[in-house]
């Protein structure tokens, strides 16, 4: 069985957390995540969440600490296993964001009750209510 690999940054201000709404035409179109992607062959998790979060939204993160690694069978029905790593992560100051539209058409900080609202795969609920 193939195997995916995903990273993902928890990038937090003032007790919200950063969550990007896919845009329409993409893949789970209209739903909201954190920040990141694929992992390429050879890179490091931590790194593809770094390079992830910069090219979806513009930011300079570093990462502080492991938040949460998820795994499931593809959504699509593929014999294909994906395994999901979340990051927190630390600014080394508040920036501007500017989202690619090639992936995402809006960002919000959202507080853990905000987050409970939103359309949220179960592995970024859970890194954006917690």
């Amino acid at each position: 069985m193939k195997e995916k690999h995903l990273a993902y940054c928890r990038i937090e201000r003032n007790g919200t957390v950063l969550l990007l709404r896919r845009a329409p035409g993409v893949f789970l179109a209209g739903r909201w995540e954190l920040p990141g992607g694929t992992i390429e062959p050879g890179e490091h998790p931590e790194h593809a969440a770094i390079r992830e979060a910069a090219e979806e939204t513009g930011l300079t993160v570093e990462v502080t600490d492991p938040h949460s690694t998820h795994s499931w069978m593809d959504i699509t029905g593929r014999p294909l296993r994906i395994h999901a790593h979340i990051y927190n992560t630390a600014e080394p100051g508040p920036a501007s964001i500017t989202l690619n539209p090639a992936e995402h058409d809006a960002h919000r900080w959202a507080t853990p009750a905000e987050a409970a609202t939103l359309d949220l795969a179960p592995h970024f609920h859970a890194a954006a209510t917690g």
